[in-house]
């Protein structure tokens, strides 16, 4: 249940091992109301000193590249990501210890050498920089449109249906069926529930305050006709991580894409207004002045809402529900899980197939506290 990221490639990774799998999404498989939509999101391998997610960023973007080879589907952008550094800041020089550590290409920049590399970048406050050269850029709509239409071409079934009630617990103990608006019944061995922020709608009584949806604001900006100094490679996609802010080159025409990363307000997917406020993009005005001054003024081309679902802390929750012995739950990676969806969608496939190899203790129920307070970014 759910045709996002995480939910598409569960599937493709069960119907290519010969399961017989349904994909069931309410709006379909990246739809704009979803957290895996939209027309982009960084693959980077920095995570600090987090080496688990660094080993899997790594092990999805070989993923993810042999599947555009495959489906001959050029998804990936592969234009740099640049770690901008603050005095005092220590996350990109965790970033760097273990890429070097785990032999992933990178490189330290002198703040004088970013300048001469891409000049129209503004440097205030930047003491130095980290490249990532391999990272880049998935093309996240279409990928997860993509990823579904493969599942469904190795045997999965997939339909939009919205459930009609929430799951109910039989005496044995187990999910027995899900019935859709439409009135279709769904009866399986195993459930996975890979929903986004309507996983804690389904289940508000274990999930409500272990995992928080959170409205977050995109702006694209216009850039000069013909001027390609806002397109890769001329501009790397760049993470400001002590600024909370994060930015995309010119991708496809639709422009400079800025987000500040701080988590907003509460959001519900279904009710939600999807608009962005005057002080959100003001603020994404004034970071993109610092930042890109020829931009200052530039046209504002676009706007969308997505919305974060992480956990308290940030990890993944990828478990069994614990009343329910066939119904897995995954969910938590909105803000940075979107390229992990390859790795999440062997290690779901493999804990349904009733593997214990691997299982990563972090990803439990168990481990998320109703406090809120992120660790992993």
């Amino acid at each position: 249940m759910g045709a996002g990221v995480f939910g598409a490639w569960t599937s493709y990774q069960l119907a290519r091992a010969g399961l017989q799998v349904v994909l069931l999404d309410a709006y379909g498989a990246g739809n704009s109301q979803s957290s895996s939509a939209g027309e982009s999101r960084i693959i980077r391998m920095g995570y600090g000193a987090d080496e688990i997610y660094t080993r899997s960023a790594l092990r999805a973007l070989g993923l993810w590249r042999e599947f555009f080879q495959v489906t001959n589907e050029p998804l990936f952008q592969q234009t740099g990501v640049l770690w901008l550094a603050h005095e005092g800041d220590p996350y990109p020089g965790k970033c760097a210890e273990t890429l070097e550590k785990l032999a992933i290409p990178c490189e330290q920049l002198t703040t004088p050498e970013v300048g001469k590399r891409y000049p129209q970048m503004g440097l205030a406050e930047i003491s130095w920089a980290l490249f990532e050269p391999d990272s880049g850029v998935l093309l996240a709509g279409r990928a997860v449109a993509a990823v579904a239409r493969e599942a469904v071409r190795n045997g999965a079934e997939y339909f939009l249906g919205a459930v009609k009630n929430p799951p109910v617990l039989s005496a044995a103990g187990k999910l027995d069926y899900l019935e859709t608006l439409g009135g279709r019944r769904i009866s399986a061995g195993n459930y996975v529930f890979a929903c986004g922020p309507w996983l804690p709608k389904i289940f508000p009584d274990l999930l409500a305050d272990r995992i928080h949806v959170t409205r977050q604001e995109v702006v694209f900006f216009g850039t000069p006709a013909g001027d390609r100094r806002f397109t890769s490679p001329s501009l790397p996609t760049w993470i400001d991580f002590k600024d909370e802010a994060y930015a995309l080159p010119n991708l496809s025409g639709m422009g400079i894409k800025i987000a500040i990363d701080r988590h907003g307000p509460p959001f519900d997917p279904d009710t939600a207004v999807r608009v962005v406020s005057e002080e959100g993009l003001a603020e994404t005005r004034r970071y993109l002045a610092r930042r890109l001054p020829a931009l200052k003024d530039a046209q504002v081309v676009e706007t969308s809402i997505c919305q974060y679902e992480n956990t308290s802390n940030g990890d993944f929750l990828i478990d069994l529900h614990p009343e329910f012995t066939n119904v897995w739950l995954v969910g938590g990676g909105s803000g940075h899980g979107f390229k992990h969806g390859p790795v999440v969608g062997e290690y779901v496939a493999a804990r349904v197939a009733g593997s214990n190899e691997g299982i990563e203790p972090r990803f439990s129920l168990a481990t998320k506290a109703r406090e809120w307070q992120r660790a992993v970014y």
